[in-house]
């Protein structure tokens, strides 16, 4: 049985390359088949029974609470379905933001919250589409049984990510004794790497000693990237893996999501 789980949506970057778009309008309340990419993930969150989201914010931030609201509904049929929305407000507390692994210490406390001794959470961008994915209550139960740190999603590499970033090993995904790893290869590595989908789930242990050295809450407010705490924990066998195949888009231009737009039926939009 899978242990309750919360999650985090990574809302605070700038959005340069979406220029001028962003200007006015943070990159994960733009609309993709008139629906904000962070609504698609926060409906699939939702379907999944996750009950709380953290959505931390910089740029813009106060566009978010009012648009998405503290509680968030699913349309239709499933309307009784929701979760609560909490924020970490990096542009207001620091005004700047914290990178991703800077931005999910400071966000620990609110998200582990109620999950007891060894928290397992979610964590993806706003700012990628991927309507089909399922946050597979089965997925999270492997992982709690596992001894892994974090499992992440990759995805074959788009033609922005050519080289990818991560390798994968054999495994079996159904099996929390030998999952396939994720392995931190070279950049010009003869073996097939793939790209991180930015969808991913994690312990609370990553985000601390040894792995993580910023204090606990990032009250100093410390800028830090997630790959290098993931490559680390990757050489020590401690970080699993799963190839996603579904559609999947980085929006990271506005030629890419003038192309989802485009297409009359976001499911079938390619890559």
């Amino acid at each position: 049985m899978a242990p309750p789980v919360h999650a985090m949506l990574l809302a605070a970057g700038r959005g340069e390359r979406m220029r001028p778009l962003t200007d006015n309008c943070p990159k994960p309340l733009l609309e993709v088949q008139g629906k904000a990419l962070a609504l698609w993930h926060l409906d699939a969150l939702a379907r999944a029974d996750v009950t709380c989201t953290v959505i931390n914010t910089a740029w813009l931030g106060e566009q978010f609470a009012p648009r998405l609201r503290s509680q968030h509904r699913l349309p239709g049929a499933l309307q009784a379905q929701s979760m609560h929305l909490r924020y970490s407000h990096e542009g207001q507390d620091f005004g700047y933001a914290l990178e991703t692994a800077g931005g999910i210490v400071r966000a620990l406390p609110q998200l582990c919250e109620g999950l007891g001794a060894d928290p397992i959470f979610w964590v993806l961008a706003g700012d990628v589409y991927a309507p089909d994915f399922v946050f597979d209550p089965q997925a999270v139960a492997r992982f709690a049984a596992s001894n892994m740190l974090a499992h992440i999603w990759l995805v074959p590499n788009p033609a922005h990510n050519a080289k990818g970033d991560f390798g994968l090993a054999p495994g079996d995904a159904n099996d929390a004794q030998t999952p396939a790893l994720a392995l931190n290869l070279p950049a010009d590595t003869q073996a097939p790497r793939y790209t991180y989908s930015t969808i991913g789930l994690y312990r609370a242990a990553l985000f601390a000693p040894p792995w993580c050295t910023i204090a606990p809450g990032n009250a100093q407010g410390v800028k830090a990237p997630l790959a290098p705490l993931l490559r680390a924990a990757m050489d020590q066998g401690r970080v699993s893996a799963s190839l996603y195949t579904g559609l999947w888009t980085d929006v990271g231009t506005p030629e890419r999501l003038h192309a989802l737009n485009q297409n009359s039926n976001p499911m079938t939009a390619t890559r």
